[in-house]
């Protein structure tokens, strides 16, 4: 671990599935995992027209295993 990059509290799944079912058609679960550009994009299209926010139902766990995998190394 790089001492000038410390390790980054690790993200909760069961948020993120919170944010995404109440919020998820504005992008909130993926501001909430850092990836803003994802998020805008989210909100501009309406989870890109609901098929996105639909994906993100099965792909979510994955995604916040690996913002947190990038977030214990000090990347994120």
């Amino acid at each position: 671990m790089n001492p000038s990059h410390p390790a980054l509290p690790p993200k909760d799944l069961p948020i993120a599935y919170i944010l995404w079912f109440f919020l998820g058609v504005f992008g909130v679960h993926h501001f909430y995992l850092g990836k803003i550009g994802r998020g805008i994009l989210y909100l501009l299209t309406g989870g890109v027209l609901g098929i996105m926010w639909l994906v993100d139902l099965f792909t979510l766990p994955s995604q916040v295993r690996m913002v947190n995998a990038q977030r214990s190394v000090g990347i994120g």
